[in-house]
């Protein structure tokens, strides 16, 4: 199942984007045996600033076709990593060949896009820059790989 995480916002060099290619290395190598990867970041940008509708279409466009969508949002559902892992082998086993995650910009997911996801997943009541988001997100995705090949990276 391959994984698109669709973000608002180009990420510079620098720490976050160090750690968003390790983990997704990370997530590449041990999903490969899991039938989970390989990940990509796409990012989309709206240089007219012409707001969350904009970059919902943007973001829409990016979206891999038949993805199954799942939105950063903070009024997302809260999950542990293990309940994370059980939906990714989850969407896999059901035969999901792509799996697309939506990061919005400064104001969030437009509406409409958001109301168009198949799930929803928050990292908690707080609102987290969208650029950590990528980061918490790449490693989550890594954990749930470890996760679900019996790694001891996770130990909760």
């Amino acid at each position: 199942m391959r994984v698109t995480i669709c973000a608002v916002g180009r990420l510079r060099a620098g720490p976050e984007h160090e750690l968003i290619s390790d983990y997704l290395q990370r997530f590449d190598r041990t999903g490969r045996a899991l039938g989970l990867g390989p990940a990509r970041v796409v990012e989309v940008e709206d240089k007219k600033n012409l707001g969350m509708a904009a970059e919902a279409e943007l973001l829409a466009r990016a979206l891999p076709a038949g993805a199954l969508i799942v939105a950063l949002d903070e009024r997302g559902r809260l999950q542990s990593s293990p309940e994370f892992a059980a939906d990714l082998a989850g969407w896999r086993d059901k035969g999901r060949q792509d799996l697309a995650f939506v990061i919005g910009g400064a104001d969030g997911i437009y509406p409409a896009l958001r109301d168009r996801a198949d799930a929803s997943l928050s990292f908690g009541r707080m609102v987290w820059p969208h650029m950590l988001v990528r980061v918490m997100l790449a490693e989550q995705l890594y954990r749930a790989a470890s996760i679900l090949s019996g790694a001891p990276y996770h130990r909760a």
